[in-house]
């Protein structure tokens, strides 16, 4: 029988329990001490009730428990269920009842929220805080029915592009993510990761958090992201690595203490998005700081195309080559792959893919084992890759292709801008018009001309945008990718006011 995703954790606790796992809130567990914590809340969940293939919510900022939770569920058979807490209780409710979750786990912070989903669906609430043992005694062990192809992760998209969709992996599959992932980051047992991205997301879970307790190194949680408190714990706890998206990497860069702030103790950070500004590439860069991005999907692990920190200088901007054990293939509108330098819709097949979307078998963007991301890139001669947008983002103006992230790269290099995204909108004459909506800086007094201004001899005219529209703040997700649907209902209600 195949090992279950718990196991790992059970080994290092018999194996090195002494050495620190997870630190948080001023507080630390050994793997010793962690293992007994799964220990005890796989007995409570069984005694509440949870049988193998169950779906267990969880509603809660980062915290320990929530991967005490992840690796209980997985010893019973049962899958954990993250939810976005950012999500309004419509959505959030929407989601439990596409997944028939029959628990909602909460934090303290959530109960009340969590009480009102649970009303009227036949759902059992369990305190997050209860799965934690207060002493340091021995549970009860409990029947282990989880393995390797047991079904243990069920995620649901951000839904930037449609209605949010439910990811299933296997403990198989995240097993094989942490392979990836610590090959990729040439993780050890003696790295430490900071983690300040969310839980409820693959990025937070699956990127770093996972496979540094699989490989026996130490987390660091903190709750939610802060800039202020990430700087003081980079100084304080001296991690090796963190992973961020743009969003906190702004935040990061912008905060007055980031130029006189010790972050020697950083090889490395991982940045999980399809695209980075080069400006904060660069920052940190000249920090001494190698910025390794990672590409991938909820769909992928999320592990796919990695840049280590070996390459991360040579070919700053560049998504990476492809992880070990992924294969990447680039089609045409025909289905035909593309070659060198030509830009085709990223699919990619690997063993950290995950089992299906959540009733929804013959979904298109998953079949014959590949996954069609809906992405858009090139792959250079030298087998590096990068991302040039979204196949449904690519505007067509006058029957020429307009990838918006070529534009975006220079709106987000100029000093005025805070941020800047690309959209397309309908035109009778072009078929589609290329608009950029910037925020600007505060006390910036820029207008059009100087945005178009931007673009002179740097863009081939028919790529350049016909309108720019200026806004207070574009619409997020929880990960700080823009959600251009909203985006684009924000700019039509814009123009027609």
């Amino acid at each position: 029988m195949s090992d279950g995703l718990a196991d790992v954790i059970e080994r290092h606790a018999k194996g090195r329990g002494g050495d620190i796992a997870l630190h948080f809130e001023g507080e630390s567990s050994s793997y010793r001490q962690l293992w007994r914590c799964i220990e005890s809340a796989t007995h409570t969940l069984k005694q509440a009730g949870v049988q193998p293939g169950d779906r267990v919510a969880c509603l809660s900022l980062n915290h320990p428990g929530v991967l005490v939770l992840l690796f209980a569920l997985a010893r019973l058979g049962a899958i954990f269920l993250p939810l976005n807490y950012r999500l309004a209780a419509a959505e959030l409710a929407a989601v439990l009842s596409h997944a028939d979750a029959s628990f909602i786990v909460a934090d303290s912070i959530h109960p009340r929220l969590a009480g009102e989903l649970a009303a009227g669906k036949c759902m059992a609430v369990l305190p997050l805080d209860g799965l934690i043992p207060a002493g340091d005694e021995n549970s009860a062990p409990s029947v282990n029915h989880g393995t390797a192809d047991t079904p243990v992760l069920l995620v649901y998209t951000s839904g930037t592009t449609g209605q949010p969709k439910g990811v299933l992996h296997t403990q198989a599959g995240l097993l094989a993510n942490c392979v990836m992932s610590v090959a990729a980051h040439q993780f050890t047992p003696q790295d430490h990761v900071l983690t300040v991205l969310p839980l409820f997301h693959v990025g937070g879970l699956c990127i770093q958090t996972l496979p540094a307790l699989y490989v026996g190194a130490r987390v660091t949680l903190h709750p939610r992201f802060d800039a202020a408190r990430w700087l003081v714990d980079v100084v304080r706890l001296r991690p090796t690595t963190t992973l961020m998206v743009p969003a906190t990497m702004r935040a990061v860069v912008d905060h007055p203490d980031f130029a006189h702030t010790d972050l020697s103790s950083l090889q490395q950070l991982s940045a999980g998005s399809s695209s980075i500004p080069e400006a904060l590439i660069n920052a940190f860069h000249q920090r001494g700081i190698p910025v390794c991005q990672v590409y991938g999907a909820t769909e992928t692990g999320p592990v796919s195309i990695y840049l280590p920190r070996a390459d991360a200088l040579a070919h700053a901007g560049s998504a990476g080559r492809a992880a070990t054990g992924v294969e990447v293939r680039l089609l045409d509108l025909s289905g035909d792959e593309v070659g060198a330098n030509v830009v085709g819709e990223i699919c990619l097949r690997a063993p950290n893919l995950m089992n299906g979307y959540w009733r929804d078998p013959d979904n298109p963007a998953f079949r014959d084992g590949w996954f069609h991301s809906g992405d858009l890139g090139l792959c250079d001669v030298e087998g590096f890759y990068h991302v040039v947008g979204r196949s449904k983002d690519m505007i067509i103006s006058g029957g020429e292709n307009v990838y918006p992230a070529e534009i975006e790269t220079i709106l987000a290099q100029c000093p005025w801008i805070a941020e800047a995204c690309v959209v397309g909108l309908p035109d009778e004459k072009w078929g589609e018009v290329v608009v950029a909506v910037i925020v600007k800086k505060p006390d910036s007094s820029q207008g059009t001309s100087d945005a178009m201004a931007l673009f002179d001899r740097r863009l081939a005219r028919f790529k350049q945008p016909r309108r720019v529209v200026f806004c207070d703040n574009l619409p997020k997700t929880a990960l700080g990718k823009v959600q251009k649907l909203q985006l684009i209902a924000q700019v039509k209600r814009l123009l027609d006011a």
